[in-house]
Order: C-alpha cells, then sequence, then structure tokens
C-alpha cells in the first residue's frame, strides 16, 4: 500500500503529462477488485459540482454544445480559478482530494498551485514543470517532446475539441447535473493518461465547470472550476517556478 501512496501526487496530475498509473499498481491483483469499490461502468460520479445558473435548457446537439464551449475559450486569452480535485484508484477504492487555483495564459502558458499539499504545476509554452513536495521531484519536460494533451489544449488555445474527439451527449439528469450539459469525450488519438473524458458545461456560459478523466484501470481524476475570471491579467511571474533546494530533478 505504500507504494500506492507514493504515486499519488504523480497519478493524480499524470494527464497533464501524459503519464497513466502503473498497471502494476493500479490491479492489486488479477482477482477482482477489493470490496467496495466504485462500479467499474459508471462514467459519472456519485455528485456533481454546483449547479449551473441556466434552467428550461434547449436540447441542443453534442456538436452545438462543443462548438459554444469551444468558442467561450476561444475568446479567453486568460482563465483564472479556483478548483477541488478528486483522485481516485479504482481497484484500491482509495481517493485523494486536493484544492488550489489554476491559471491559464495563451499561448501555452499554465499554472497550478496547490494550496493542500504544496504541489505545482507550471509551463511557460516552453518547459513543462511538474513538482511534487512530499517526495521532493520535479519533472521537467520540454513542450517539444510532450505536447499539451488534447484534454488541456482547448483551454490553452491550442486544439479543437471537435478535432481531437469524438463527443456525445450524456443525460444532464442522470448526471444530476441539471443547469447545464454534460458531454463525454472520446481521444481520436489514443493516449495512455485517459480513455475518456466528461465535461460538465454551464448551460448559460458554456463555461466547462466540471473535468473528469477516466483511464484504462478505471482510475477517475476529476477537476472541478469555480470563482472562475476571464480574461484579466495574470502577472508573468505566475509561469516561473523554482525548485527549493535537495530537490530530485528528473527528466523523461
Amino acid at each position: 500500500m505504500k507504494r500506492v501512496h507514493r504515486v499519488w501526487g504523480l497519478s493524480a496530475l499524470g494527464f497533464i503529462l501524459g503519464l497513466p498509473l502503473p498497471a502494476a499498481l493500479a490491479q492489486p491483483n488479477s482477482a477482482s477488485p477489493v470490496p467496495g469499490a466504485p462500479a467499474a461502468d459508471s462514467p459519472v460520479e456519485e455528485d456533481a459540482p454546483p449547479a449551473g445558473s441556466a434552467t428550461d435548457l434547449p436540447d441542443l446537439s453534442s456538436d452545438v454544445i462543443a462548438a459554444r464551449v469551444q468558442s467561450f475559450y476561444d475568446g479567453a486569452k486568460t482563465f483564472q480559478a479556483q478548483f477541488n480535485q478528486r483522485y481516485t484508484i479504482f481497484a484500491y477504492n482509495k481517493k485523494k482530494e486536493s484544492q488550489g487555483r489554476v491559471a491559464f495564459v495563451k499561448p501555452g502558458k499554465m499554472s497550478w498551485r496547490y494550496s493542500s499539499n504544496g504541489n505545482r504545476v507550471v509551463s511557460d509554452g516552453k518547459l513543462l514543470k511538474v513538482y511534487e513536495a512530499e517526495n521532493k521531484q520535479l519533472y521537467e519536460q520540454t513542450m517539444g517532446k510532450s505536447a499539451y494533451p488534447a484534454a488541456l489544449s482547448f483551454l490553452l488555445g491550442e486544439g479543437k475539441l471537435s478535432a481531437s474527439f469524438a463527443i456525445k451527449k450524456l443525460s444532464a439528469q442522470t448526471a444530476n447535473f441539471k443547469g447545464g450539459y454534460v458531454l463525454v469525450a472520446i481521444p481520436k488519438d489514443p493516449t495512455p493518461a485517459y480513455q475518456k473524458m466528461l465535461l460538465y458545461v454551464d448551460g448559460k456560459t458554456f463555461q466547462v465547470r466540471r473535468v473528469l478523466l477516466i483511464d484504462a484501470q478505471k482510475n477517475k481524476n476529476v477537476f472541478d472550476f469555480f470563482d472562475a475570471r476571464v480574461n484579466e491579467k495574470v502577472p508573468a511571474s505566475e509561469f516561473t517556478f523554482s525548485a527549493p533546494a535537495g530537490t530530485q530533478v528528473v527528466k523523461p
């Protein structure tokens, strides 16, 4: 179980680097998952983010919803929000919750500050850094070697939802998200980081309120965004980071 604890940080952030949870850690053995594990075939979470402000929504197609989501983020030169994250290892039914704030600036800059554990994820558009405070490790990759995955690229102005995913609409009522729409997106180019992505979309603004990523081992990575601010200035210093002395630097 100690090995599972040590991969929490990297696994929870793995979709940013394109890294899945190692199979040996995701499945304890070839037997069925431990008792109490969540249902394997459930594409949604038991809870949902706070409902959007819209009511009596029109019955839009998945293509129209995706296009309006794309339009919202295409018009956002900067995006800042608070977030809650919950990462679940399916085989062990173990959950890790964390909080923080995130900032995106086009083109290609992002910053995740974890108030709950001191972790940082930073990119200046050229170099991606992922810092795990608990293990005192810093992962670095040039963006030339590891492009942003499609799950993030449309937020950064570097991708199109309809081009990267096959998209279908789910029942917002079933997902307990009556103030908006729920889309399931399957990447057209397979990635080991996740097999499907669910987007919970505000029915009025078409801002994404929740991103839910599910990988091949049925592990779930959930991000809820709130208190969003669009097109407000973000200091350049937000996208620089120097790890503390004694940090091990890993360059895949």
